[in-house]
């Protein structure tokens, strides 16, 4: 029914990632999880060797996370010792045992190639670090030094990062030093036919746009998108009769600026007009949306904004927001994308009755 295609701006950028990853310096055998299920492993008693130690940073997981219930219990074990470091009181960081204070990005100098548009700007720090706040590169420095890690790249200043983290050959950088960019300008990174994207050769084998793609086959052996019912079979669906859709909203990114007052409030449930009359719901009124994970208590909005047996819920609001510190987080299933493996958010399935 639509058509078009969908672009980002993250390729413009000369990013060398490897440089900062150093995936040559992980031991043969170290185990590696998925982060979609750490509050599971967290809380399996039968996990060997079972996690006894967890950090936290730039992250919220008790609040992005699905299945919300089951991290909760993860970070409630008393003999899980975590630590979270971060620059806001979070629901995660209510739950750690230390709690490091992370500088802004006031406090620290960064190097920024952000999602939105073309151009690389580099900040410095307009302010001393508050207190005993400390840049994330700084934490990991000491941590590095009091576990051992003995390779240089541990050690590396933020100019070094910087530096590390661009590709300085790239004819668009001028010949500039990353951690040497000027300021305040930002450096452009689109070319002059200002089609992101038409002008860069396909990275694909055969040099060409693959509608049916060899790389999928290779690694996944799905060469084209399947169809898949996301429901296993008529008897589990019948029970949760909606789909829930939880996008961002205006105020946040993700659980970013929760603790806002234009966010930290409790988010509404939209449904179509033709759902809430065939249930008896009013708008406004207290409903319970639920499901086996979990339930959450919302005020309902009638609109015809969304489908019939569509509901619509702004993700991202902290627990604080409900009266039962459960989000639409808790709702959202454990099934994780066939090809990426990330989560399904919008897989979720749910039931609503008046609260």
């Amino acid at each position: 029914p639509a058509g078009g295609l969908v672009g980002g701006s993250g390729n413009l950028f000369p990013k060398t990632g490897a440089r900062l990853t150093r995936p040559d310096l992980i031991p043969e055998g170290t185990r590696t999880l998925n982060i979609l299920d750490v509050g599971r492993h967290l809380a399996d008693d039968d996990v060997d060797p079972p996690i006894r130690g967890l950090v936290v940073y730039n992250h919220n997981p008790l609040v992005v996370h699905p299945d919300q219930n089951t991290m909760r219990r993860g970070l409630a074990r008393e003999d899980v010792f975590t630590v979270v470091v971060d620059v806001a009181k979070t629901d995660s960081a209510d739950f750690a045992d230390i709690v490091l204070p992370a500088a802004s990005h006031f406090e620290h100098d960064d190097l920024f190639c952000a999602y939105g548009q073309q151009y690389i700007q580099r900040a410095e720090a307009v302010i001393d670090p508050v207190g005993e706040a400390l840049p994330n590169t700084e934490i990991f420095r000491r941590l590095a030094r009091r576990f051992g890690f003995n390779d240089p790249i541990f050690q590396a200043s933020d100019a070094e990062l910087m530096d590390d983290a661009l590709d300085g050959d790239d004819p668009r950088l001028g010949g500039q030093r990353p951690s040497e960019l000027p300021i305040p300008s930002a450096l452009a990174m689109s070319t002059s036919t200002d089609r992101i994207g038409f002008e860069r050769q396909p990275t694909t084998k055969s040099g060409r746009i693959e509608l049916r793609s060899a790389y999928l086959t290779d690694k996944f052996a799905a060469p084209l998108p399947q169809f898949q019912n996301l429901a296993e079979d008529e008897d589990a669906a019948r029970p949760y009769p909606f789909a829930l859709v939880t996008p961002s909203s205006n105020w946040r990114t993700n659980s970013m600026f929760g603790g806002l007052a234009q966010s930290d409030s409790t988010p509404d449930l939209e449904m179509h007009p033709d759902d809430a009359g065939r249930l008896g719901l009013k708008d406004g009124q207290q409903v319970c949306v639920h499901n086996k994970l979990g339930e959450v208590f919302l005020p309902l909005k009638i609109t015809d904004g969304v489908a019939p047996g569509v509901l619509l819920s702004y993700k991202g609001a902290w627990m604080r927001t409900t009266n039962n510190g459960q989000t639409v987080s808790a709702l959202a299933p454990t099934t994780k994308a066939d090809l990426s493996e990330g989560a399904c958010y919008n897989d979720t399935r749910v039931a609503v009755v008046a609260a």
